[in-house]
C-alpha cells in the first residue's frame, strides 16, 4: 500500500492524464493540485512511483503516464462510487421507463451507456438458463404451419416455426397447449428438458392423441426442446464502437485488433464475466484482460438482476486512460435501472 502522500500524487497524475491525454510533469501537478509539498518532493515521489511500476515515461520527456498497475491502484482507492446527479438519474429513468419490451430496454440501455460514457457499450440479454417459462403459446399461421412462442419471466420471447404434413386442428392445439403449460409453465429453463424427456410419463402421448396427430405433437415437443437447449445465452449487443476513433492515439499500435476482438460474441461474453461470479461492479484493466488484442483496454461491467437474482451483465469498454469514476457510476446506475425494469415485469 502506498503512503498517503505518494498515493495523492498518483491520483493527481491519473486525473490529469485522463483529462488531457498528455504525459504529466511535476510542474503541472504543482500548478493544478494542492498537494501541500514542494516541487522537489513531488519529483522524488514521482521517481519512487516510477521505480515501483505505477507510472512510466512514454519517451524522453519529463512527463509520466500511469501504468496498468497505477490505474489499478487508482481504481481500488475509489471506495465508494460517486452517485450520478439527480438530473442524470432522472434522465436515465425517463429514457428507460419508456421502453415497451425487453428488446427495447436492451437497445435503449446500449445507447445510453455509449452516450453517457463515450465508450463502447456491451449488453448481454438475460440468460435463459437463469429464467423461468412464464407461458407457452401455439399460434396457427395456416393449415400446416404454426408458431411456438415461449414467454420468459424476464420479458424475453423465443419463437419457433413448426411445419407439419397433417392439417392443424384448433382443438388439438388447445389441448396440447394446456398439457404443455401444465408441464413447463413457471419452470426454470434448465429443468424443461428433463420434464419433457419422458414423453410417455408426462404427456401419455400414445394413448392421449390420435395416431394422425402424433407427428404434429412430437414436432412441437421437439421444437420446444430445441429452444430450451440451444445456446441462446450467447446473445450480446455491442454499440458505440465509433467512440473508439476518439481514442485512436491512446492505443499502442492501432485500434484494429480491438475492433476485431469485439466482433466475436464469445469474446464479449468473456469480457462481461460469468454472471454471479464477479462482484456486482467489476473493473479489469489492461493486461488483466486475457483476450488477445484487448490488453490496451479496460472493461467496467456489472450484472443486473431480476428480483435480486443476477440474470446477465452489461458494461463499457475503452482505453486504459478512460474516466473510471464516470464509467463506474454510469454502469452501476444503469444496471440498477435495468434490474428495476425487469423486476417490475
Amino acid at each position: 500500500m502506498l503512503e498517503e502522500r505518494r498515493l495523492a500524487v498518483l491520483q493527481a497524475i491519473v486525473t490529469d492524464y485522463v483529462a488531457t491525454h498528455e504525459p504529466v510533469g511535476s510542474k503541472g501537478l504543482v500548478d493544478r493540485h494542492q498537494l501541500g509539498v514542494s516541487p522537489a518532493t513531488i519529483r522524488n515521489d514521482m521517481a519512487s512511483l516510477e521505480e515501483e511500476g505505477y507510472i512510466t515515461a512514454p519517451h524522453t520527456s519529463a512527463g509520466r503516464i500511469p501504468t496498468d498497475l497505477g490505474y489499478r491502484m487508482f481504481v481500488d482507492q475509489i471506495s465508494q462510487v460517486k452517485p450520478l446527479s439527480v438530473a442524470e438519474r432522472k434522465g436515465i429513468d425517463r429514457f428507460l421507463s419508456d421502453a415497451v419490451d425487453l428488446d427495447d430496454i436492451m437497445s435503449r440501455t446500449l445507447r445510453l451507456l455509449a452516450q453517457l460514457t463515450k465508450q463502447v457499450a456491451v449488453v448481454q440479454y438475460p440468460s435463459l438458463s437463469r429464467s423461468h417459462v412464464r407461458r407457452i403459446e401455439l399460434i396457427p399461421l395456416n393449415e400446416h404451419r404454426l408458431m411456438i412462442m415461449l414467454i420468459v419471466d424476464s420479458g424475453r420471447v423465443e419463437q419457433r416455426i413448426v411445419e407439419c404434413s397433417v392439417k392443424i386442428n384448433e382443438e388439438l392445439l388447445a389441448d396440447l397447449r394446456d398439457r404443455l403449460s401444465t408441464a413447463i409453465a413457471d419452470q426454470p429453463f434448465s429443468s424443461v428438458p428433463q420434464r419433457l424427456d419422458d414423453l410417455e410419463a408426462i404427456f401419455n402421448v400414445e394413448s392421449t392423441f390420435r395416431t394422425e396427430h402424433l407427428p404434429l405433437v412430437r414436432a412441437v415437443i421437439a421444437a420446444i426442446l430445441e429452444t430450451v437447449t440451444a445456446k441462446l445465452d450467447e446473445r450480446v449487443m455491442l454499440g458505440g464502437a465509433s467512440n473508439l476513433a476518439r481514442y485512436n492515439e491512446d492505443f499502442p499500435m492501432t485500434i484494429q485488433p480491438v475492433l476485431e476482438a469485439l466482433e466475436e460474441q464469445v469474446v464479449l461474453l468473456r469480457l462481461l464475466g460469468e454472471v454471479g461470479t464477479e462482484t456486482k461492479l467489476s473493473v479489469r484493466i489492461g493486461h488483466e484482460n486475457e483476450v488477445e488484442g484487448l490488453s490496451s483496454t479496460s472493461i467496467v461491467s456489472s450484472h443486473y438482476a431480476k428480483e435480486s437474482t443476477p440474470v446477465a451483465s452489461l458494461g463499457v469498454i475503452g482505453p486504459t486512460n478512460m474516466d473510471y469514476a464516470n464509467s463506474m457510476s454510469t454502469v452501476q446506475a444503469v444496471a440498477q435501472y435495468v434490474s428495476r425494469f425487469l423486476s417490475d415485469k
